[in-house]
C-alpha cells in the first residue's frame, strides 16, 4: 500500500478535492491501495444531508466564524471539524463491486483507531455515544467523549473510508460545533466534542499521528509514495466542487 503524505493545511478544500482525485484514479486502475494519514488545515467537513436544509449556509457562515473552512465531504453523516489538531487516515482500495466490504471496511478502520489510541494511554470502545454529533454506529469514544468518526465513500472501482481522530483543540471544536448545529437544528449534547488530551493531557497531535501510521504500518505493507501531477491537475479541477457544493 502507498503511503501519502503531502497535504495543504492553508488550502482545505484542496486537501479534500486530494483525496477525492485519487479515489478516482484507484477506481480506473491507475493506481493500487493508497492511505493518506496527515494534520489537516481547519476544516468543516458537511454532508450532503446538511446540504439540503434550510439552515446549512447560516451553518457554513457559523464554521467561518470560527476559523474553520466549509467544505462538502465525500462520505456521508452531519457536520464534522477537525484541524491541525486532529489526525485524518484515509485508505483507499480497488473494489469489484460497490456493496462489497462495507462493514469490513468499517470494522478494519475502527480497529486501527481502537488500538491507536490504547498505545496512546486511552481505552476506546465502538459504537454511537448519546447525543454525539455527526451520530454514527462507528464512531470511537472514551470517557464519555466522541474522539474519532468515520466514513466511507465508494465508486465504481474503487472504495473510500475516511476517519479524523481528535487529539487537541476539544474546546475550540466544541464552541464551532455549538453554533454549526443551531443552525441546522440538530440536537445534540456538546460534552461529547473533546480531544484525546483531555484525557491524557500530555497527548499531542503529533504523537497521534506517529503512532497511527506505525499501527498502520503494523496491519499494511506501505511504501511511501507522491502525489504526482495527474492528481494535482485533477484535484485542482474538483476543489471548488467541495469549497462551494
Amino acid at each position: 500500500m502507498e503511503l501519502l503524505r503531502d497535504r495543504f493545511p492553508a488550502d482545505p478544500a484542496l486537501d479534500a478535492a486530494v483525496t477525492h482525485a485519487l479515489l478516482r484514479q484507484v477506481g480506473a486502475g491507475e493506481r493500487g491501495p493508497v492511505a493518506r494519514v496527515f494534520r489537516p488545515g481547519p476544516t468543516m467537513a458537511f454532508g450532503r444531508l446538511d446540504s439540503l436544509t434550510p439552515g446549512y449556509e447560516a451553518a457554513r457562515a457559523a464554521a467561518r466564524e470560527h476559523g474553520y473552512t466549509p467544505l462538502l465531504r465525500l462520505g456521508g453523516g452531519h457536520a464534522a471539524g477537525y484541524d491541525e489538531g486532529s489526525v485524518l487516515v484515509e485508505v483507499i482500495r480497488p473494489v469489484a463491486t460497490i456493496a462489497e466490504g462495507v462493514h469490513e471496511r468499517f470494522d478494519w478502520l475502527t480497529e486501527l483507531l481502537v488500538e491507536t489510541l490504547a498505545f496512546l494511554g486511552i481505552t476506546a470502545r465502538v459504537g454511537v455515544l448519546p447525543g454525539e454529533y455527526c451520530e454514527g454506529e462507528h464512531s470511537v469514544n472514551a470517557a464519555g467523549v466522541k474522539l474519532a468518526g468515520t466514513a466511507q465513500r465508494t465508486i465504481k472501482g474503487a472504495s473510500l473510508v475516511t476517519a479524523m481522530l481528535i487529539a487537541e483543540g476539544g474546546a475550540k471544536l466544541r464552541a464551532a460545533l455549538t453554533d454549526v448545529y443551531a443552525a441546522l437544528e440538530i440536537e445534540w449534547r456538546p460534552p461529547t466534542a473533546a480531544a484525546a488530551n483531555d484525557i491524557v493531557p500530555s497527548l499531542t497531535a503529533s504523537d497521534a499521528e506517529r503512532v497511527l501510521v506505525a499501527t498502520l504500518a503494523q496491519r499494511e505493507r506501505l511504501t511511501a509514495g507522491t502525489l504526482g501531477d495527474g492528481v494535482l491537475t485533477l484535484a485542482e479541477r474538483l476543489r471548488d466542487g467541495h469549497l462551494n457544493g
